[in-house]
């Protein structure tokens, strides 16, 4: 057995961060069952381009691997009846909304817990449930020029930059993650659920980590370094050779002492004025010149093989293709090949979330699931009949009620009747940005 095979969630999530926290807590085993809103379109992800079609994206693939999707309208009082039972069912409930929409949906625990008082209820919204931007929608650009993250990336004196992944979306991800197994730990300890309000405005300033810990005790002022230089560990920054960059990196003095002997520079080693970190960090503007003048007069190929002979940390700077071609890439089997009616074979990415021993860790994938595959089985292990299935669907619990063409058909095969069109916004704006 996985490690989370007994664990069921209901997710209401959408876009980004949302999906990419309950995608790595599928590959431990658990039950995700992703709730779709069929007035909406289900999950806006569906539709992001430029790989998409009808309700299928390239991007939609990429966070919802090993998942469930059930279409459900619980705003419905059939809706809501169905979403209960759900809820008795299961160890959470995880959404990524605005920050007051779990109120208006009623997904808080406060809300739930007549239903089941173990329930565990987990919000990642844009700004959090409190303070005053709690009624706005988190979007990660704004998120990283908030929480000061834009500040301190790019050159010096250039334009600030945003980092070239949403890194903001993804933490915030990993991070509710994280708090759902702690609470649905200790709600299984005490019998008793709880509410977990998560936002990406935290997880984003909290990144800020050491340089906030300097700012706050001792006024430091972080800014942009160039080259992508560490703040105080000189070397430690990119390079450029004769046909590319580098990164080298001295963490440690004896990295230093071992840099100086394969740059051809052993002298630096004995000068005064580099003998320690503090000492190299105050003469950067002396030294660094030094070192890039050496750099640029092999390729990065001639640099690495004596750097990795000394031990020095070091990386060629790859382009997303050489990152995903590296062998310890294929050696790390992070690469995941699931099949999918519209796209074929679908070559993606692993959950780097894993437990067990080394090699026997990785198990097949299943690809994203079509909107609304899993309704009626969802329903059948609750135990509804027939004939409750058809009085629901008529009442539109799981959208429209169905055209008579459609009356006979089974939920999974009807769809969100959104098939080739525009995708509708929906009503409550995601946490996460594009």
């Amino acid at each position: 057995m996985r490690p989370l095979e007994d664990v069921r969630i209901v997710s209401l999530e959408q876009y980004g961060a949302g999906p990419f926290g309950s995608m790595h807590l599928a590959d431990l085993g658990a039950e995700i069952i992703k709730i779709e809103d069929p007035g909406a379109g289900g999950d806006v992800g569906r539709y992001v381009p430029p790989y998409a079609g009808g309700e299928d994206s390239l991007f939609f693939e990429s966070f919802n691997k090993n998942k469930s999707s059930m279409v459900l309208d619980i705003r419905t009082p059939e809706g809501r009846e169905v979403f209960h039972d759900l809820v008795r069912s299961a160890d959470a409930v995880y959404s990524n909304l605005r920050g007051d929409v779990p109120e208006k949906l009623g997904i808080r625990y406060e809300d739930l817990r007549h239903v089941n008082p173990r329930i565990v209820c987990c919000s990642l919204t844009g700004f959090g449930m409190t303070g005053p931007r709690s009624n706005e929608g988190g979007y990660d650009y704004v998120l990283q020029a908030l929480a000061g993250w834009m500040s301190v990336t790019g050159e010096p004196g250039g334009a600030p930059q945003k980092t070239g992944l949403s890194l903001v979306d993804y933490s915030g991800g990993f991070v509710a993650a994280i708090a759902l197994l702690a609470g649905i730990h200790a709600a299984r300890r005490d019998g008793v659920g709880t509410d977990c309000d998560l936002s990406l405005y935290d997880t984003a300033v909290s990144l800020l980590t050491y340089p906030a810990t300097w700012h706050l005790t001792e006024g430091y002022t972080p800014a942009r370094t160039h080259h992508s230089a560490h703040p105080s560990l000189v070397p430690f920054q990119a390079f450029e050779a004769a046909d590319g960059w580098l990164v080298v990196g001295c963490a440690k003095e004896k990295f230093w002492v071992r840099l100086t002997e394969v740059v051809g520079r052993p002298d630096l080693a004995a000068d005064p004025r580099f003998a320690t970190f503090a000492d190299r960090d105050r003469h950067r503007d002396v030294l660094v010149p030094l070192l890039e003048d050496a750099f640029r007069e092999r390729t990065v190929d001639e640099w690495l093989e004596p750097l990795y002979a000394a031990r020095v940390p070091c990386a060629p700077i790859h382009e997303v293709a050489g990152a995903l071609d590296d062998p310890h890439t294929l050696a790390r089997a992070l690469v995941v090949e699931t099949e999918h009616p519209r796209f074929g074979t679908v070559r993606s990415l692993r959950s780097p979330v894993r437990v067990g021993p080394p090699g026997d860790d990785v198990v097949p994938a299943r690809g994203g699931p079509p909107m609304g595959r899993d309704t009626d089985a969802v329903l059948a292990g609750l135990g509804y009949d027939d004939e409750r299935v058809a009085a629901l669907r008529a009442a539109g619990a799981f959208g429209p009620p169905p055209t008579p063409q459609d009356a006979a058909r089974p939920l999974s095969e009807v769809g969100s009747g959104v098939e080739g069109t525009a995708h509708p916004t929906p009503e409550a704006p995601s946490a996460p940005a594009r």
